[in-house]
C-alpha cells in the first residue's frame, strides 16, 4: 500500500511555548517499499510515524495511506484504521506481560473479530515466521530482547496490514541481535509484500532499505541511497543515542524512587519496574563497552 504526506505540519503546546515537529514535510513512499529514516532526536522522526499510524493527529497537512485519508479520520475511524491498515513495531514492544508469545501475538486478532479456528491457525503461521515455535507459550520476561522484539514483529503482522511502522526497532538490542530483527523485517517486505517505514539511528539497519531519508527541524533534508549512509556518520549518531537513553533511564530510576519514597507506588511495583529499568541499562552499557566506548 503506498503512503502519501503532504505539506505536514505538527505543532505541540507546552505551556505557552509552541514546538513545532514538523514543518511542511512531504514523503512518498511506494507499495512494497522500505525507506528508512535517520536524523538527530527530536528532528520529528517518531511524530511522522505516529501521524501516519494514527496515533496523533496533524495541525495541518495530508496523510494518505492506499486510499484513505488518515488525517479526515474521526477518531472512532481511526481505531479501525489503525487495527486493519498499519502494523505498529515500537521500541519499548507494548508487549502485555501476562501473556505468552502466542497470546499476544493474538490479540490483535480477537479486537477485530476475527474467529478462534483462524486466530490460531494465524498465530502458528506467524510463530513459524519469526522462528518462536517453541516459545510460542513463554512470556515476554522469560524471553530475551531479541525474542520480545520478534513476537513484537508477528503481532504487527497478525491482522495481515499492508503498511509497517518500525520506530527503532532495533534500538536496545546488541549489533548480532539486530541483525536478525532487520532480515525478518525483511522477510515481512520481500516475502510478505509489507511496505514498510522505518525509524532507525543505526547505519547498518538504515542500509538495509531502498531509501534513506533524513530529518532535520521537522522537514526532510536529503534523500540517500544505502551507498552513501556511512559507518562512521551514524555510529557517532548511534553512540549518542546510547548515551542519551541511558541517561533517560537514569533519570527514571531517579524518579520512581522518590514516588516510592512518596508512597505513589507499592513496593511490588516499585521493584518490578526498577529491575526491568536497571536491566536495560546494562544492556545498553554493555554495547556502549562492545564499542569500546568508555561510559
Amino acid at each position: 500500500m503506498k503512503v502519501q504526506v503532504k505539506d505536514l505540519i505538527r505543532v505541540y503546546k507546552l505551556g505557552d511555548v509552541e514546538v513545532q515537529a514538523l514543518r511542511g514535510l512531504n514523503l512518498d513512499v511506494e507499495v512494497g517499499e522500505i525507506i528508512s529514516i535517520i536524523g538527530p532526536s527530536g528532528s520529528g522522526k517518531t511524530t511522522l510515524l505516529n501521524i501516519v499510524g494514527g496515533l496523533d493527529r496533524a495541525t495541518a497537512g495530508l496523510v494518505q495511506v492506499g486510499d484513505i485519508t488518515v488525517t479526515s479520520l474521526e477518531n472512532s475511524h481511526l481505531i479501525d484504521f489503525r487495527r486493519k491498515n498499519v502494523g505498529h513495531i515500537f521500541q519499548n514492544l507494548n508487549l502485555i506481560p501476562t501473556l505468552t508469545a502466542a497470546e499476544n501475538i493474538e490479540l490483535p486478532m480477537i479486537a477485530v473479530g476475527t474467529s478462534r479456528g483462524l486466530r490460531h491457525k494465524r498465530v502458528d503461521e506467524l510463530l513459524n515466521t519469526v522462528g518462536m515455535v517453541d516459545r510460542s507459550n513463554h512470556k515476554p520476561d522469560e524471553l530475551s530482547g531479541g525474542e520480545q522484539q520478534r513476537v513484537a514483529i508477528a503481532a504487527a503482522l497478525a491482522n495481515d496490514a499492508p503498511v509497517l511502522l518500525a520506530d527503532e526497532p532495533t534500538g536496545e538490542l546488541d549489533t548480532a541481535t539486530a541483525k536478525v530483527i532487520v532480515d525478518y523485517l525483511l522477510i515481512a517486505n520481500r516475502e510478505l509484500g509489507k511496505t514498510i517505514i522505518m525509524v532507525t539511528h543505526d547505519s547498518s539497519v538504515a542500509r538495509a532499505a531502498h531509501r534513506i531519508l533524513k530529518i532535520e527541524d521537522g522537514s526532510i533534508k536529503a534523500a540517500l541511497t544505502p551507498a552513501q549512509v556511512t559507518e562512521d556518520e551514524t555510529a557517532l549518531s548511534y553512540v549518542d543515542q546510547l548515551r542519551a537513553r541511558i541517561n533517560d533511564i537514569t533519570e527514571q530510576l531517579a524518579n520512581l524512587d522518590k514516588d516510592f519514597r512518596a508512597a505513589k507506588i507499592d513496593g511490588d511495583e516499585y521493584t518490578s519496574k526498577r529491575q526491568s529499568l536497571k536491566q536495560t541499562k546494562a544492556g545498553l552499557e554493555e554495547e556502549l563497552h562492545r564499542m569500546g566506548v568508555v561510559t
